[in-house]
């Protein structure tokens, strides 16, 4: 069995896959952490590794950029392949100076202006939850970890450059996010329709508050901690 984007076979992909955007940091933590690790899927070069972490089976898949993409893999993941959790771990832009770069967010809410969840499920609102008992176990990670967490809302937007519309100081204080991604609202739409788990932690790459910034690299290999968190939770599941 396989689906038009995923390759896998059933019983190929663990109950918990960590999900960050870059396939080439699906690449890195299915290297660096996981041993005895399968390749799982290669289509649109979208990789998935199924491996172990301290004996216990995790995969990680990227997700791509954007709702659309997260979206079309998560719901997958979920419906086609028995996937219980999906945990997205992703880079964001601060809009505080409560985070700044290499800090770690949680996400306990996500608020977005796109229509995702409207199209897809017809749901009205413009902030949804992840999983109150998956961030818990997050949380209860970082806190063994010694890894500080930063918890609130963040922005999940349809673009990534804008000349119209809310600017981000108008989001930070009305809507009152934290920082910006573009993933997380779809993966939360869809956990929501289905009846599954979804959380996701994220490390700031760049701030619009000081204008710091860090390279593609760094966003592929530097982003440590937030992996650990997230795999010592998934075989805690």
């Amino acid at each position: 069995m396989s689906t038009p984007h995923i390759e896998a076979q059933k019983g190929d992909i663990a109950k918990v896959v960590l999900m960050p955007g870059d396939p080439l940091r699906a690449k890195f933590i299915a290297e660096t952490f996981l041993t005895d690790v399968k390749k799982f899927n290669t289509v649109r070069n979208m990789f998935g590794y199924t491996g172990l972490y301290k004996g216990k089976e995790v995969s990680v898949m990227g997700s791509g950029m954007g709702m659309p993409s997260i979206g079309i893999y998560s719901y997958e993941l979920y419906t086609e392949y028995d996937v219980e959790s999906i945990i997205r771990i992703g880079s964001a832009g601060s809009y505080s100076e409560r985070a700044n770069v290499y800090d770690v967010v949680l996400a306990d809410s996500a608020y977005s202006e796109s229509s995702f969840a409207k199209v897809a499920f017809n749901y009205e609102e413009d902030v949804l939850k992840p999983s109150g008992v998956l961030n818990e176990r997050l949380l209860g990670s970082a806190e063994k970890l010694g890894i500080d967490v930063i918890t609130g809302r963040i922005h999940s937007s349809d673009v990534f450059y804008r000349d119209s519309g809310t600017n981000w100081e108008e989001l930070r204080d009305n809507r009152d996010v934290l920082c910006v991604e573009m993933e997380s609202f779809a993966l939360f739409a869809n956990a929501k329709k289905l009846d599954k788990k979804a959380a996701c932690i994220l490390t700031i790459s760049d701030s619009f508050v000081t204008q710091e910034v860090t390279s593609a690299e760094e966003r592929q290999t530097a982003f440590t901690k937030m992996m650990e968190i997230a795999l010592d939770t998934a075989i805690d599941e």
